[in-house]
């Protein structure tokens, strides 16, 4: 029978977004379906996925203040009259940020009613591979069916499982920017790009914050320009605990979290207290409520992530896969953007061109931001041998 939808679109995201936004553009009838599963610590958003609410955006407002921070310094140097010492609300500062980003929220169901896209605010899961069922906060059912579906859920936030209280005691960027109140003494462990752009802008507002890193900080980027990035972190107050990994999370009387980690130069284990222990060890995809096995969706047993040919199609025809939630793209909001916009155009515009992922530049909003594109140093050396590369 003739199906509700021409096509829904499951994560309402910024790949899933462009993808349903794009395919209302050409007369089609459209559906995204999105919900927030709360945190473990409890919270939640609304419509427009991890950028727009807990991750690019909100991270962007925060390392503009710190850099407004480091600028009033600079200021007084160059004549102007700055009383001393400059002192940050981090309250101020999260209700702008926190009240911009809710701006955005309905700027997006805005834009979704003005083209005639029919939002869910619900959990969906495969029922076939046609159907999907949508359950609402309050438990209600509602069963939608479309020629074509889209699978844009991204990823959430891992939390070290191993490490004794990381779980109960620790948060994730999940709730860094939606803290109410100051997040105090910050001890953020594993030096990827998230926790050293938080780190960053934690110290730069005036926080005493610890990077612990096991290994080599912002793995996979250049390592020549990752040392410049830690080495400008120390120098402007960032205090790093290298070659040390946490074994435990411990909460005292006091209420702050006592953290025991290793230090592997040394052979010992050591101790601090902090008020907040940030996680940052990546990040999984959100498929488990999805029920892709029932339907036959592929995914990569290792990582959890969905298998994609270079259209965007997953291992069942009609159903399509864009964004974090696929095996060996970067995890970037502007690829999911122009994938979601790419894979519409190709289902309802008579259009056949493909998304390159090639050299896709990306940065890191550390104080001392970075932009790259295309081999690090180490992956050129990898790809072609040393003699045959030239490093300038």
């Amino acid at each position: 029978g003739k199906k509700e939808y021409d096509l829904l679109v499951i994560g309402g995201g910024s790949g899933g977004l462009a993808c349903a936004k794009e395919a209302a553009q050409f007369g089609r009838k459209v559906a995204v379906l999105d919900y927030v599963e709360p945190s473990p610590q409890g919270t939640k958003w609304g419509l427009g996925g991890t950028c727009v609410n807990v991750g690019c955006i909100p991270k962007k407002l925060m390392h503009q203040a710190a850099l407004l921070g480091s600028a009033l310094k600079d200021a007084q140097h160059y004549g102007w009259n700055i009383a001393q010492p400059v002192h940050h609300t981090w309250s101020v500062m999260a209700h702008a940020v926190q009240n911009y980003v809710k701006s955005l929220n309905w700027g997006h169901r805005v834009q979704l009613q003005d083209k005639k896209v029919k939002y869910f605010n619900m959990k969906g899961s495969f029922s076939d591979t046609h159907t999907i069922c949508g359950l609402t906060k309050a438990g209600k059912e509602t069963i939608v069916t479309a020629e074509k579906i889209v699978i844009a859920t991204g990823g959430r936030p891992k939390y070290p499982m191993h490490i004794a209280g990381a779980l109960e005691y620790g948060i994730t960027s999940d709730d860094l920017f939606w803290l109410k109140e100051s997040p105090g003494r910050t001890l953020t462990p594993f030096g990827f790009n998230v926790s050293l752009e938080c780190a960053g802008f934690l110290t730069g507002i005036g926080l005493d914050t610890t990077v612990m890193m096991r290994s080599i900080p912002l793995r996979g980027f250049d390592q020549q320009m990752a040392s410049l990035v830690t080495e400008h972190m120390e120098s402007y107050g960032t205090k790093f605990l290298k070659r040390c990994f946490p074994i435990k999370v411990e909460k005292l009387e006091s209420n702050r979290l006592q953290v025991t980690w290793k230090n592997t130069d040394l052979g010992t284990e050591e101790t601090d207290s902090f008020d907040t222990v940030m996680w940052a060890v990546g990040r999984a995809p959100d498929t488990e409520s999805l029920n892709l096995e029932t339907v036959g969706v592929k995914t990569n047993s290792e990582t959890g992530k969905i298998i994609v040919d270079a259209s965007e199609a997953t291992s069942v025809p009609h159903i399509y896969a864009v964004g974090d939630i696929t095996e060996g793209r970067p995890e970037l909001t502007p690829t999911a953007i122009a994938a979601g916009k790419l894979l519409a155009q190709r289902l309802f515009g008579q259009s056949s061109e493909l998304m390159d992922y090639d050299n896709v530049p990306t940065t890191v909003f550390t104080p001392l931001e970075y932009g790259c594109v295309g081999l690090s140093e180490e992956a050129a050396v990898q790809c072609y041998g040393s003699d045959n590369i030239e490093v300038w």
